[in-house]
C-alpha cells in the first residue's frame, strides 16, 4: 500500500511542476516583449557603452611603438610576433614585423601592462568572427617603420602627442583600483628626533632648588679662569726664595 501511494504522489508532483513552469511561460504572452535588436539596431553602439579599460581585441599604434619587445616577452602564449632590426648606418631601430594572432589571444592584458608608451592596448571591439584562422592574424606593419624615440620635452607632433596621452592614460590606469590615475609618490621626510617626555602634571618644580641652581650657574660664570701651569710655577719661585731668606 505504501509503494502504490508513493507512486501516485510522484505522478501528482510531476503534473504540478509542469503546470508551474507553463504558468510562468504563459504569463509572458501577455507582457510587452523586451528584445534587444543586437547589434545594429540599438540607439547606441554596444562598443560605445563599454568602459575604457575593456579588454577587447588588441590594437597597436605604431607611431608610438618603441620596439622594446616587452609585450612579446610578456605574452604567456606567444601570440605576438615582432621583428626589429637596427640600421648600422643611421643607428635607428626599424620594426619590420608586428603580428598578433587574435585566434590565440586570451585577452589577459599582460602585454599592455609593460608597454612604456601604451602603444599596444585593448579596444572595445569584440566581434572577431571570420571564415579562417589565417584571417585572424592581425599584421600591423605593411612596410618597415622606424621605431619611436621618446622625447625629453613635449611631443611636437600633435597627432603623436594625442596618441601618447591616450597611451599613458591606459598605462597609468592599469594597476590602479577602480581605474583611477596613479597618485604622485610622496617626498621622503627627514627623520626627526623623538620628542622628550613631558613632566607629569602633578609635579611642580621646587623654588628653592631652582634658585640654588641659578646661583651656582652665576658663580661659575663669575669665577676667574685658572692660570696655566707654567705661569703658576714661575710665580711660586720668588715665594720660595723669600722663605729661605727669612730662615
Amino acid at each position: 500500500m505504501g509503494a502504490a501511494s508513493q507512486y501516485f504522489r510522484h505522478i501528482r508532483d510531476a503534473v504540478v511542476t509542469v503546470f508551474d513552469g507553463m504558468a510562468v511561460s504563459a504569463s509572458h504572452l501577455l507582457r510587452r516583449p523586451y528584445t534587444i535588436q543586437y547589434p545594429d539596431r540599438t540607439p547606441i553602439r554596444v562598443q560605445d557603452t563599454l568602459p575604457f579599460r575593456y579588454r577587447g581585441i588588441l590594437d597597436v599604434d605604431l607611431e608610438i611603438c618603441t620596439g622594446c619587445l616587452a609585450c612579446e616577452r610578456a605574452c604567456p602564449i606567444d601570440c605576438i610576433a615582432i621583428v626589429c632590426e637596427k640600421n648600422a648606418q643611421t643607428r635607428e631601430l626599424t620594426i619590420s614585423q608586428f603580428d598578433i594572432d587574435i585566434a590565440k589571444c586570451m585577452y589577459c592584458g599582460l602585454c599592455s601592462e609593460p608597454c612604456p608608451t601604451g602603444s599596444i592596448h585593448h579596444t572595445t571591439e569584440f566581434e572577431g568572427a571570420d571564415f579562417s584562422l589565417e584571417s585572424l592574424i592581425r599584421r600591423f606593419v605593411p612596410e618597415p617603420i622606424v621605431a619611436y624615440k621618446p622625447k625629453k620635452g613635449p611631443e611636437p607632433d600633435p597627432r603623436v602627442a594625442q596618441m601618447l596621452e591616450r597611451g599613458m592614460r591606459y598605462v597609468d590606469e592599469w594597476a590602479q583600483p577602480g581605474g583611477k590615475p596613479a597618485a604622485p609618490a610622496p617626498a621622503a621626510a627627514r627623520p626627526t628626533a623623538p620628542a622628550k617626555p613631558a613632566p607629569p602634571s602633578g609635579a611642580a618644580p621646587r623654588p628653592a632648588a631652582a634658585a640654588s641652581a641659578a646661583q651656582g650657574a652665576a658663580d661659575t660664570a663669575a669665577a676667574p679662569a685658572a692660570p696655566p701651569a707654567a705661569a703658576q710655577g714661575k710665580s711660586d719661585a720668588p715665594d720660595g726664595s723669600q722663605d729661605k731668606e727669612e730662615k
